[in-house]
C-alpha cells in the first residue's frame, strides 16, 4: 500500500483515542449510495490515522478498478466531510486508492471542487439529483422491510394504508425507514403515513397499494443483490481486508 506525502508527515505525537475514535464513528455515517449501507460495514475504509495536531488521514478503496466514479465520488467527498466536522480534527485527506478515477476524484475533493469541475468536460451535473433518486429506493426497500413482518401477521393491504408510523412496532428497519425518509425531507413524524409516494411524500392512493408493494419488495431484493455481488468482488479483490 503506497503511503502518502500527509501520511508520510504524520506527526505531533500519538492523537487523542477520543478523536481516533471518534473519527472511525464519523465514517459509519457515510454509506455506499447504491448500496445503502455503511463504508465502514463494507470494509471500504483501509485506514483511518489521526495524528497527534489534528491531522486525519482516511484511505477507501471500492471492489472494483472501474466502480462508477460518482458513487466513487459522494463516498469520498461524504468521508471527507464526516471526518473534518470530528472536534479534534483540524485537517482532513480522504484517499481513494485502485480507482481509474482516483486522482481526479481525490484532487477534485480535496479542493472542494464539486463534481463538475472534479471532472472538466466529462460530467454536466452535480450529485444532488443522484443522491436523491438512491434515497428514494432506500425508502422503498425500507417499506418493504417494515411492511413484510406486518403481512406476515395477517396486516391487510387496506390496514397497511392507514397506518401511520408511530402505529408500527419499533424495530431498527422501522428507524432506519424513518432516517432516509428525513434525509430526503418527506414525513418521518409518528403521525405520517407509513406507505408513501418517496418522489412527493403523499400517501399512496388505495388502488395502487398492491403494485407499491411489489415495487418496494423489488427494490429491496435488487438492493441486497447488489450488495452481495459487491461484497464477493471486494473478498476477491482484497482477501485479507474484508470486514464482514
Amino acid at each position: 500500500m503506497s503511503v502518502s506525502a500527509a501520511e508520510s508527515s504524520l506527526s505531533g505525537g500519538p492523537p487523542s483515542e477520543n478523536v481516533v475514535s471518534a473519527a472511525l464513528a464519523a465514517l459509519t455515517t457515510v454509506r455506499d449510495p447504491e448500496l445503502d449501507e455503511p463504508i465502514t460495514t463494507l470494509g471500504f475504509v483501509a485506514s483511518c490515522l489521526v495524528s497527534g495536531d489534528g491531522r486525519a488521514v482516511v484511505r477507501l478503496r471500492l471492489p472494483t478498478y472501474f466502480c462508477a466514479p460518482n458513487f466513487a465520488f459522494l463516498m469520498v467527498a461524504d468521508a471527507y466531510d464526516a471526518v473534518t466536522g470530528v472536534p479534534g480534527v483540524r485537517s482532513a485527506e480522504v484517499i481513494l486508492e485502485d480507482h481509474f478515477a482516483s486522482d481526479a476524484i481525490n484532487a477534485g475533493v480535496a479542493a472542494q471542487a464539486g463534481f463538475v469541475k472534479s471532472f472538466d468536460g466529462e460530467a454536466v451535473a452535480e450529485l444532488g439529483d443522484l443522491r436523491a433518486q438512491f434515497l428514494r429506493k432506500a425508502v422503498m426497500a425500507g417499506t418493504d422491510l417494515v411492511c413484510r413482518p406486518l403481512v406476515t401477521a395477517g396486516v391487510t393491504p387496506a390496514e397497511l394504508l392507514v397506518l401511520t408510523l408511530g402505529a408500527v412496532p419499533g424495530s431498527p428497519e422501522l428507524t432506519r425507514l424513518r432516517q432516509r425518509r428525513a434525509e430526503l425531507g418527506l414525513p418521518a413524524g409518528d403521525d405520517a403515513p407509513l406507505l408513501i409516494d418517496p418522489r412527493t411524500g403523499e400517501r399512496v392512493d388505495a388502488a395502487a397499494v398492491p403494485l407499491h408493494l411489489r415495487k418496494a419488495r423489488v427494490t429491496r431484493a435488487g438492493i441486497e443483490a447488489n450488495t452481495s455481488i459487491c461484497s464477493g468482488m471486494f473478498r476477491v479483490r482484497y482477501p485479507d481486508g474484508w470486514t464482514p
